[in-house]
């Protein structure tokens, strides 16, 4: 399954790293996350709610303004 995040408040690629960081950690969760659109896109390996993915984004100290 595949996931899109959009995510407000990046700004630099230590931004995107750090949210691609948080996100790896989630056990099933293959992130790549792309300063330029602001979004990440994620690969999912088994059942991940939404919920875990953006408490993730969020306890990096970034905003998910939308999910698809």
């Amino acid at each position: 399954m595949k996931k899109t995040l959009n995510i407000e408040g990046m700004t630099c690629t230590h931004c995107s790293s750090r949210v691609e960081k948080a996100l790896n950690k989630i056990d099933g969760v293959n992130a790549k996350v792309y300063l330029e659109t602001k979004s990440a896109d994620i690969t999912l390996t088994k059942s991940v709610e939404d919920k875990v993915l953006i408490n993730a984004v969020e306890e990096a100290g970034y905003t998910v303004s939308s999910t698809k």
